[in-house]
């Protein structure tokens, strides 16, 4: 069959390789599609990722890097399911996820382990575990609810889906398990139908199952049905149903009988079986789909078989539900998603003609509304009438396909049926039966409701299109309008008659529902008319209305202007107004027109009006000169100046300051250009300067950056007004700091008598210029002298001040200034007066008077500067009666003391107010010695050195330098550069240390000493003070001090002073002396002291001297001393000799030195005794160890028997790791026997030739590295019986297999690896890896084996490894059976094509070739075929029909001179219509002089060169084959040519078709002139039947008349005349309905112009005048349409025949 003719069609949507998606994740557990819109697909290589594809845009798929074990998207929304199980337990984490909103919805963890899941609805998943079933919801925070449990039957079985029914109270569980023993292959499929409402479940056998609905005749709700196939193995035989049953029959209703069906398998599919299930809610179909790829199609109603055929080459394990086109989706293992629909085209005819089934033709056709039923229909429907069963004649015509019999026949043939008395009409019955199954169409509704409005039920006709059970029509509107206005209004609105229902809306003054309307509907009403029409009842209406307009889309449909012109003809000007206002807000500079006449009737009419409209600031593109005319004619003056754009009319209007508001004024000048504004103010000032001064001052104020301050100072000094300069700059002062400004301002306030602003501004200003200020106000001599004193006293012109106060004889304010102002300046004024000669009782008053106010420091500078202090005698000692202890005080008093030699000593040593610093200064020129006692007082260091060094006092510098104890100060007097360094030192040495009793200064001063580093010096004021009898004698530091220093200065002391010094730190100074490499001072030191480890140390380290050590340590006869000397001895390299000085010295410490250093010098006796010593004092597990080790080294292994078996604490491990790696392997097999370390100890034996004990103990070891050693010692011992043993424990682990195999094949034992191999299958433990190197192992050395190991264990290779063997190796066959097994279906077929003497099978080729991914490979194919097996190329070439590109294979078989051999092929897929097929087949066809199958192939299919087959044809002998050409050439379009070759061979009927379809009038009347000559008057008549649309009837009459044919013509010219005088009566007609419009149009026209109002008195003279009647105000009528008659024809006609004849 055809696929185009199938039923069923098939087509590939995608496939999933070509987005991206590996072969290898193209399975049932990665991929899943849970309805029509996605694709989820789950990678986990190269990363781990998941793949959403939207079955919308297929090839733009979504990755997205997520880790899961399984992912479902959501069936309708983009909602993604995730299940992953957790690390180390058997429970899965759930998840959900939005991915349109980036996240997480909900997330819960599973107890157990979730086996299968799946979207049962958008808002619920189910979970099938391996116990039971859960539904968890993905709404709210609930948790998986638990449903049901698991039935026995589904135990260890795979569940494959799980579905449930709309209501969610059905539910089914499919599982599958192994088939039967006797028959394995065919699977086992099992099911659970529980219900929710009963909690009960039943087990069934079922591979497939699904839910679907049904409505069965007599029964209102539709029945719940469940279909399911099963195929089952019982006693041999197979069995294979479909069963179809209803679910909880409701009571006391019709229910479904159950149906069951046959589901026939072909032979070679026995093993196949059902997968899935899909039923189609639109056709009610049942699609059931197998795994090999068979799909059984049936009718659900019935269990009817519709179709089978096979849908994919490849297993099929997915599908899912397309529910939008009533078919399925279905994915293969190739990848392929497909899509299966049903072909409305052929679905009917097949059923109806194939099947024969004419029951089921039309039951289909009616559920689906399917075509192809048409007459058997109709032949039911009149069967129906004839028997008066008019009821089932009704339902038949409501429920017929496509509506073919709801048609106007229909209604008047039950209109014809005579109503029986009592009986229901048939016509209502009709009616009936339609609304009860549907909506009625315009036709039916019409007819009804006129038998509804004829019976007044208008109320019925409400119900019914609440239901919306009619179709809404203009005519249904009109039929309507007769009894309910507002209905009819519905219907129009419905049928979207939009003139009637924008008429209805006017009659109803609904006008706004118009524009609402208009705009739904796209519809444009006059809108001109109807604001005229509002205009007269409602003129605000009228404004809203043309406000609701203006806001339209597309702009406001009537011309603004011609909106406002209707307004004012009325003379309403607020409503005009009020529109313009609204309109106008964009502020457009298109209305300019506009805006300059809404403020130019307000103005005249309404000027308050217009001023608030200028106000506002909406407009800015009006006539601005026009509107300032008439704003100054309105008394609008501000509006006037900001219009007027010269200075003139500014000028003239702005003098008018009593009728304009100051502040709007102010504003007005700060829209000026500076130079305008000043000749403005200037103008102001000339006609009212005492008027205008204000106004000025405030513009100035506010304009003063913009017209500059000078430019308004010079303003106001033009003038002469200092009052407008004193207000302008006190305003402008506080953000000026212009020191001219603030001047002017001052100067401006002392002329205008503001002496209090001046005061205020001389007192706070910082910016005037404060010379010329004191200079104004000096000259100015005004009567309040505070602005001065401000003045001076803040830039400091107090002797100005004072001298200016002094000589005006203002003494008052001298003393108010000292007094209240500023008591700090009192000595400059007493300077000053002083210096005025004022007289000195007027200063000592002004002192006293003020007291401790006065500065004293200050004032004393000045009378000591002047030479006179003394007139501050009586003023200080009154501050120090008063207790004043101010220093400057003091210091003033002492200078007068000093000076006036009044026991100045008393007062320097008792007073301690004074400076120190500050009188010894004083005194130093005075009297030295007195400085000297200041600075001692106040501890003044750097002063007290220089007056001393100055006066060369060094006792006394010496003496203070003791007695201050500062180590900064003596830094400083012993610095080197201190040029009287030696005089200090030797007053300290001779006279203030002897004198000094204070140890503090002693320490202090040797400290200094010390840190000046003078140890000559520091030795000889020690030897003073400790040799010599002092008090110091005996001082314990100071003797350590001594020695010390003498160890760094004066070695040769050092000795010496050991012996006669006895109270110092003996080990501090020994240690000091070592370091100063004073050995035998040292060692005098430690042996003086008793110190024998220091010294012999000192002997060992220093000294080097082993004897001499030795011998002290004999003398002394201590423990300590022996251990030194021994490390001194193992150092050395002594090791016998520090052995024996460790054991007298009983010293275990150094074990480890000891150790090592014997076994360097291979003294293993010596070290035995050691060890045995310390073994006595420690427990040390090295010690132990050791001495194991040196018992093996001197061969005493019998005493390591002993030793190991009593107690000790060696580490045994390391002992013998360390003997078997110094091959002391007889030690090391002692030692690994007594600890059970098996590994070692078969390695040992190993290396000990004990090959027997070693395969034991790697027995007991039992580890792969000990089986591995010890097998490979076998191996090259060539102990293949042992090595086998071993071998069969290693090549259980995968990893060392591989070296086992490479360490026997390098040393040529192929036979015995085999053998271990083939042994090591049996194993329990055995692994893919010995199964694949026992397949590589005989592809090298046993090729006749390795086929049958390959078929045995091909699902336990490791098929790549294996691959490469064989590919190696060169055995073909085997190579490309592996490669099918590993679905690497290329390689296979390249294999089979490379290597075919021993690789090819024509079956398992076919097989192989249509899995194959690479297309090139197709083609090979066709060579391959091509040049060895000819004979089946055919067969190879149907089965890759639907996958190669045809043209490439004709091109092919062309290039090869073989295209006939393809030629079953040709015609297989000749139904694609591909170029290169036609031409090859047309090509064949005319070699065989084929016509009919050539004429059959260019009706079918057109792609193919039509011109070049009509030339190689056309001169073809045979006549059928010429008309064919002739055909071609009809059929492309050359007329002509056909024609020619027609009437060249008698064919006069092909000539008359072909001159009619052409539609070319010269080529039908040549025809006519040719059949005239041939004489063929038949033919004539014949072809003006034919050619009708085309002749000319004038040319007809001529050619007839002249050639007295008239006879044959007359048929002809009947027709015509009637044809058109008929059309003549419509224009007619037209066109005086036309001519009637056109009056009433104008008669409207004339009324709106009519109309007149006073507008034009109105308006002033410069104003534009309104638009007049015929000059622009109305509309011109639309110009009447065209009389003329052009392009008339005869009607369409029908091909052959003329129109029937009409009478007259």
């Amino acid at each position: 069959m055809a696929a185009a003719n199938a039923p069923i069609s098939m087509k590939e949507v995608l496939t999933l390789p070509s987005i991206g998606i590996s072969p290898q994740f193209i399975t049932f557990t990665n991929v899943t599609m849970e309805s029509e819109k996605y694709i989820c697909v789950r990678e986990t290589a190269p990363q781990n990722s998941v793949v959403i594809v939207d079955m919308s845009m297929p090839m733009q798929p979504l990755r997205r890097p997520i880790t899961a074990d399984s992912a479902l998207m959501n069936p309708n929304s983009r909602i993604l399911a995730l299940k992953a199980q957790l690390p180390g337990t058997f429970q899965d984490h759930l998840q959900i996820f939005n991915i349109e909103m980036k996240a997480k919805m909900k997330s819960h963890q599973m107890p157990e382990q979730v086996v299968f899941w799946k979207w049962i609805s958008p808002k619920m998943l189910g979970l099938v575990t391996q116990t039971s079933v859960y539904h968890w919801s993905i709404e709210g925070d609930s948790e998986p609810l638990k449903m049901f449990e698991r039935t026995a039957n589904l135990a260890n079985n795979q569940i494959i889906n799980y579905k449930c029914d709309p209501s969610e109270k059905w539910l089914v569980l499919i599982g599958i398990a192994p088939g039967a023993p006797e028959r394995p292959q065919l699977v086992k499929g099992n099911m659970q139908l529980f219900s929710v409402d009963q909690q009960r479940s039943q087990a069934l056998e079922a591979h497939a199952a699904s839910f679907a609905q049904f409505k069965v005749p007599g029964n209102e709700n539709p029945s719940i049905l469940i279909s399911f196939a099963t195929k089952s193995f019982n006693a041999g035989q197979i069995t294979s149903k479909l069963h179809v049953i209803e679910l909880g029959a409701q009571p006391g209703k019709p229910s479904f009988s159950k149906k069951q069906a046959d589901l026939f398998f072909p032979p070679d599919f026995q093993d196949d079986f059902p997968v899935a299930m899909q039923i189609s809610h639109i056709y009610s179909l049942i699609y059931v789909i197998t795994k090999l790829g068979l799909l059984f199609v049936y009718d659900l109603e019935t269990a009817t078989a519709v179709y089978r055929n096979r849908i994919s080459p490849d297993p099929i394990f997915l599908t899912s539900e397309a529910s939008a086109v009533g078919g399925f989706y279905a994915i293969n293992r190739r990848g392929q998603v497909l899509l299966a629909t049903v072909n409305e085209a052929t679905i009917i005819p097949f059923v109806s003609g194939q099947l024969n089934n004419l029951e089921l033709a039309v039951n289909l056709a009616k559920r689906g509304n399917l075509p192809g039923a048409e007459n058997l229909v109709v032949q039911r429907f009149q069967e129906l009438f004839a028997q008066t069963k008019y009821k089932e004649a009704a339902e038949l015509a409501a429920e017929s396909p496509q509506g073919i019999l709801r048609t106007p026949d229909t209604v008047a043939k039950f209109q014809s049926v005579p109503v029986q008395a009592g009986q229901t009409p048939p016509l209502l019955q009709y009616f009936g039966t339609l609304l009860t199954k549907g909506k009625l169409n315009a036709f039916e509704s019409l007819e009804l409701s006129r038998l509804v409005v004829n019976q007044n039920k208008k109320n019925l006709l409400e119900n019914w299109l609440a239901e919306d059970k009619l179709e809404c029509s203009e005519e249904l509107g009109d039929l309507v309008k007769t009894v309910d206005n507002d209905l009819a209004l519905k219907i129009y609105i419905k049928a979207r008659a939009t003139p009637k229902v924008v008429a209805a809306f006017a009659e109803r003054r609904e006008f706004d529902k118009i524009l609402i309307y208009s705009k739904q509907v796209g519809y444009t009403p006059d809108y001109l008319f109807l604001l005229q029409t509002i205009l007269r009842t409602d003129p605000q209406g009228a404004v809203n209305f043309a406000l609701m307009m203006s806001q339209m889309e597309g702009g406001c449909p009537v011309d603004y202007n011609t909106i406002t012109d209707l307004f004012l003809q009325r003379n309403l000007i607020r409503e005009a107004t009020a529109f313009l206002l609204d309109v106008l807000k964009p502020n457009l500079p298109e209305h300019a027109f506009l805006q300059t006449k809404v403020l130019e009737i307000n103005l005249v009419t309404f000027p308050n009006v217009a001023d608030a409209i200028l106000a506002n600031g909406m407009f800015s593109h009006y006539d601005r000169p026009r509107i300032a005319q008439l704003c100054e004619k309105a008394g609008l003056y501000v509006r006037a100046l900001q219009h007027y754009t010269e200075l003139p009319d500014i000028k003239r209007v702005i003098v008018n300051t009593h009728a304009i508001e100051p502040q709007s004024l102010v504003e007005f000048f700060g829209t000026l250009s500076r130079e305008w504004a000043l000749e403005c103010m200037k103008d102001l000032l000339l006609v009212n300067l005492r008027g205008n001064l204000q106004i000025i001052v405030q513009v100035a104020k506010e304009y003063c950056e913009q017209l500059g301050v000078d430019a308004c100072i010079k303003l106001f000094e033009q003038f002469k007004s200092y009052e407008g300069l004193y207000f302008f700059l006190g305003s402008y002062l506080s953000s000026s700091e212009d020191p001219d400004i603030h001047f002017k301002y001052i100067e401006a306030a002392a002329k205008t008598g503001q002496i209090k602003e001046v005061e205020r501004v001389t007192r706070e200003s910082n910016f005037y210029d404060a010379e010329k200020t004191k200079n104004f106000l000096m000259e100015a001599k005004l009567p309040d002298a505070r602005p001065l004193i401000n003045v001076c006293d803040r830039f400091g012109f107090v002797p100005d001040l004072t001298h200016y106060l002094y000589t005006n004889n203002m003494l008052r304010y001298i003393e108010g200034y000292v007094q209240k102002v500023n008591p700090a300046n009192a000595p400059l004024v007493v300077g000053q007066l002083l210096d005025d000669e004022c007289p000195e009782d007027f200063i000592k008053g002004l002192i006293l008077s003020v007291r401790s106010l006065l500065p004293v420091e200050p004032l004393v500078e000045e009378c000591e500067k002047r030479n006179r202090l003394r007139l501050l005698t009586q003023f200080l000692e009154h501050l120090v009666s008063e207790g004043s202890q101010d220093v400057h005080v003091h210091n003033a008093l002492g200078k007068i003391i000093i000076d006036s030699n009044n026991n100045p000593e008393h007062f320097l040593t008792t007073n301690p107010y004074y400076d120190s610093r500050v009188v010894g200064k004083y005194c130093e020129k005075r009297d030295p010695t007195l400085a000297v006692v200041a600075y001692r007082r106040g501890q003044c260091d750097e002063e007290l050195i220089n007056v001393t060094n100055k006066n060369s006092l060094f006792k006394l510098q010496a003496r203070y330098v003791v007695e201050r104890m500062d180590g900064d100060l003596w830094e400083k007097v012993l610095n080197p550069e201190n040029e009287y360094r030696r005089q200090l030192i030797d007053q300290v040495v001779s006279t203030a240390l002897p004198e000094s009793k204070s140890p503090e200064q002693v320490s202090a001063a040797v400290k200094a000493f010390m840190t000046a580093d003078l140890p000559h010096e520091l030795i000889e004021l020690l030897e003073k003070i400790v040799l010599q009898n002092s008090a110091f004698s005996g001082n314990f530091n100071l003797q350590n001090l001594l020695i010390l220093t003498a160890i760094k200065a004066d070695p040769s002391r050092v000795m010496d002073y050991i012996n006669r010094l006895d109270n110092f730190d003996g080990p501090a100074v020994g240690e000091v002396a070592v370091e100063a490499q004073l050995y035998e001072e040292a060692f005098a030191i430690f042996k003086k002291f008793n110190l024998n480890v220091q010294a012999v140390n000192v002997l060992l380290d220093n000294i080097r001297s082993i004897d001499r050590a030795v011998e002290f340590a004999f003398r002394v006869e201590e423990d300590a001393v022996w251990s030194q000397v021994a490390k001194a001895q193992l150092r050395e390299g002594l090791v016998s000799d520090a052995i024996e000085s460790f054991i007298r010295a009983d010293d275990a410490t150094q074990f480890l030195d000891v150790i090592r250093a014997s076994e360097d010098a291979d003294v293993y006796h010596d070290l035995v005794r050691y060890l045995l010593m310390v073994r006595q004092k420690v427990k040390e597990p090295k010690v132990d160890s050791e001495l194991i080790y040196a018992y093996a080294k001197i061969d005493r292994l019998g005493e390591i028997e002993e030793f190991i078996l009593m107690p000790n604490v060696a580490n045994l491990q390391n002992v013998g790791d360390r003997l078997f790696d110094e091959a002391l392997y007889e030690a090391a097999k002692i030692i690994f026997a007594f600890i059970s370390n098996w590994a070692k100890l078969a390695v040992t034996l190993v290396r000990l030739k004990q090959f027997q004990g070693a395969v034991d103990a790697a027995r007991k070891a039992n580890s792969a590295k000990t089986w591995k050693e010890v097998c490979f010692a076998c191996v090259d011992a060539e102990e293949f019986r042992l090595a086998q043993i071993c071998g069969l424990n290693i090549i259980v682990q995968v990893d060392d297999l591989e070296e086992v195999s490479e360490y026997y094949q390098n040393r040529g034992c192929f036979n015995e690896l085999i053998s271990l191999m083939e042994s090591g299958l049996g194993l329990e433990r055995a692994h893919m890896g010995i199964f694949t190197e026992l397949g590589v192992l005989y592809a090298r050395y046993r090729p006749e084996k390795l086929m049958e190991h390959i078929k045995l264990f091909s699902t336990r290779l490791n098929i790549p490894k294996l691959i490469r063997a064989c590919d190696e190796q060169q055995h073909w066959k085997e190579l490309t059976y592996l490669y099918i097994q590993y679905d690497e279906f290329d390689n296979a077929a390249t294999t089979v094509m490379n290597h075919s003497p021993e690789a090819w099978d024509h079956m398992q080729f076919k097989d192989i070739i249509v899995k194959v991914a690479s297309v090139e490979l197709y083609y090979k194919a066709v060579h391959f075929y091509l040049q060895e097996h000819p004979d089946l190329i055919n067969d190879m070439l149907n089965v890759l029909a639907l996958r190669v590109d045809h043209t490439r294979v004709i091109d092919i078989m062309r290039k090869a001179g073989h295209l006939r051999l393809v030629k079953p092929y040709m015609v297989a897929v000749q139904s694609n219509n591909v170029a290169a097929v036609n031409e090859a087949l047309n090509e064949i066809y005319v070699e065989e002089e084929d016509y009919d199958r050539l004429r059959e192939s260019i009706d079918l299919h057109d792609n193919f060169d039509q011109i070049g087959l009509a030339q190689k044809i056309e001169k073809h002998e045979l006549l059928e084959m010429r008309r064919v050409a002739a055909y071609i050439y009809k059929k492309a379009g050359r007329w002509k040519q056909s024609i020619a070759l027609s009437k060249k061979d008698d064919h006069y009927k092909d000539a008359m078709e072909t001159a009619s379809q052409s539609g070319d009038r010269e080529l039908a009347e040549e025809l006519l002139v040719y059949f005239i000559e041939q004489g063929k008057k038949e033919c004539f008549a014949s072809c003006l039947f034919v050619c009708y649309d085309l002749i000319r009837a004038d040319v007809v009459l001529e050619l007839a008349w002249i050639h007295n044919m008239i006879d044959f013509a007359f048929p002809y010219l009947l027709q015509f005349i009637r044809e058109y005088t008929g059309k003549v009566d419509e224009l007619i007609k037209d066109k005086i309905e036309a001519q009637k419009e056109v009056k009433a149009k104008e008669k409207e026209e004339k009324e709106v112009i009519a109309q007149q109002n006073m507008y034009a008195q109105l308006l002033p003279l410069a104003l534009p005048a309104p638009p007049m009647p015929g000059m622009g105000g109305g509309f011109a009528p639309p110009p009447p349409p065209s009389s003329s008659m052009g392009g008339m024809g005869m009607p369409p006609m029908p091909p052959y025949g003329m129109p029937p004849m009409g009478s007259y």
